[in-house]
């Protein structure tokens, strides 16, 4: 985790203190379920919690400290538990075992970034939505293979994005399902030494659901699901930073990231307004899509278990949540606070001389009687003549001029073809699909 692209609500989750809090609760309530099915004392649970009521920090070095010499990381809190609780602490970890403890807390901590993140997509929504609006009908080109195309409006291309983060988020409502589950079976997952009623009500007491079946640890096909899930909305993330990417360049300039005062665009030239965000979240999305395979790959463990994806999930459960969770807040805040260019946009349509009407003659000679083959070539002879002449000639002139054209379609037939509010008849409809 690097400071500079985290934040502290989501950097929390993470903290080792904020992780041995949720094993001690993970063990306290379990030695309370014990204690209400008669297997400990009810002094057991009793003296657990009445120490963390008086008692609440967690001395992480100290706990560190014994794990350097212990080299187990759970048997080195529960010995440090035990320090402070006295001897009615041997009651805890009754019937469990290490995999419990770890796999239920990273249960815990997922759903809880999961939660953040529900949090971040939903302001990125609401930013989305609110400059779609703003921009329904402002018109545009859209492009195919970076070329011109046909027209659309700015408003469109945010409702795309729109749509995208609400797929984004329904996804992740569903792996942060799929990822948060308790197991408390103990060794092999047999519940030989432990009663499943104890792992019931852990789960309830956490706000988890029960693994139906636990090898000793909770299958990793879940976190797989849930790390291919936030790589999915880190690409989500780029494709919509690369957009605001392009539509800054010089020669298009339809759109650019808010500028702020007193900013500087580079080291030797005044003059340079750049991208330096969208190019930023390009970057943190690789770095989110980079805890995928290796996710993948801990699907694949020995038997009932192995620790060979403990240190891969060390590595990408904080760095995964954490840079997305940044990421997202920074895209909020590009979305939010784009400066829109209008004028550039009209500029840039009108700038191929109609070439991006090309389709609705087409059409009309076909519909007036033109063979589909020979309407082509009669548009493109004129399309490429104007396309060379890089937008100084019109499309609409040169059609006029054409006799095989006008002997299909009259003067008033072609300019009507050329009438930009033509492309926006079915706005409404498609925002009313993506909006409701």
């Amino acid at each position: 985790m690097v400071p500079r692209y985290a934040r502290p609500a989501m950097t929390a989750i993470w903290e080792p203190e904020a992780r041995y809090r949720i094993w001690f609760e993970i063990e306290a309530h379990a030695t309370q379920k014990l204690g209400e099915l008669g297997v400990v004392p009810e002094s057991g649970p009793k003296a657990l919690w009445d120490w963390w009521q008086t008692n609440p920090s967690i001395d992480v070095a100290a706990i560190d400290a014994k794990e350097a010499v212990l080299k187990h990381d759970v048997i080195a809190f529960l010995d440090w538990v035990a320090e402070q609780v006295g001897p009615e602490a041997r009651f805890m970890h009754q019937g469990m075992t290490s995999s419990d403890v770890l796999d239920t807390t990273l249960a815990v901590q997922l759903a809880r970034a999961s939660d953040i993140l529900l949090d971040d997509i939903d302001a990125l929504l609401a930013a989305i939505k609110r400059r779609a609006e703003e921009h329904k009908y402002t018109p545009t080109i859209g492009r195919s293979h970076g070329i011109h195309a046909e027209p659309t409006t700015f408003g469109k291309k945010l409702a795309e994005a729109y749509a995208e983060f609400a797929r984004c988020r329904t996804r992740l409502v569903n792996a942060r399902a799929e990822v948060a589950t308790c197991a408390i079976s103990g060794a092999v997952g047999t519940f030989a030494n432990i009663d499943p009623a104890v792992e019931e009500y852990v789960a309830e007491q956490l706000g988890l659901a029960v693994e139906p079946v636990s090898t000793q640890v909770i299958p990793r096909d879940r976190h797989a699901m849930f790390f291919a899930t936030l790589g999915v909305i880190a690409s989500s993330i780029e494709r919509l930073a690369t957009e605001v990417r392009h539509l800054q360049r010089t020669e298009v300039l339809e759109a650019e990231e808010y500028f702020s005062p007193g900013q500087k665009g580079s080291s030797a030239m005044p003059h340079k307004r750049n991208p330096v965000l969208t190019e930023n979240l390009t970057g943190l999305a690789r770095v989110v899509r980079s805890a995928v395979t290796p996710a993948l790959e801990n699907v694949a463990l020995w038997h009932e278990r192995d620790i060979s994806h403990s240190s891969v999930e060390r590595f990408i459960g904080p760095d995964a949540t954490i840079t997305l969770d940044f990421a997202l807040a920074r895209l909020t805040s590009v979305i939010d606070k784009l400066v829109i260019y209008p004028e550039r946009m009209q500029k840039n349509l009108d700038r191929m001389g109609g070439l991006v009407h090309s389709q609705r003659v087409l059409l009309a000679l076909t519909q007036a009687g033109v063979t589909r083959d020979e309407a082509y070539r009669l548009v493109q002879r004129n399309a490429m003549k104007v396309w060379e002449s890089d937008g100084q000639l019109s499309l609409l002139e040169l059609l006029k001029a054409d006799p095989e054209v006008t002997a299909a379609l009259s003067p008033a037939e072609l300019e009507d073809k050329f009438n930009l509010d033509y492309h926006f008849k079915q706005v409404d409809r498609i925002f009313d699909r993506v909006f409701g």
